[in-house]
């Protein structure tokens, strides 16, 4: 077999399977997407914001 037709070949299906692994990948985070609650202001607004102690390294909330 030709060389050219074995690297033509192995680009058709370097195409093929990323094509397929985005749409896998697109799929994936849409179901994930779905199923998650979305966050309000108010979840956000309720995490205490961390700030670093500088005597210890250590993160604290504000």
């Amino acid at each position: 077999m030709p060389p050219f037709l074995l690297i033509a070949a192995a680009a058709a299906g370097a195409v093929f399977g990323a094509k397929a692994l985005k749409r896998e990948w697109l799929r994936v985070n849409r179901e994930l997407d779905r199923n998650e609650p979305a966050s309000s202001v108010a979840e956000q607004t309720a995490r205490p914001t961390l700030r670093r102690d500088p005597a210890t390294g250590e993160w604290r909330p504000q």
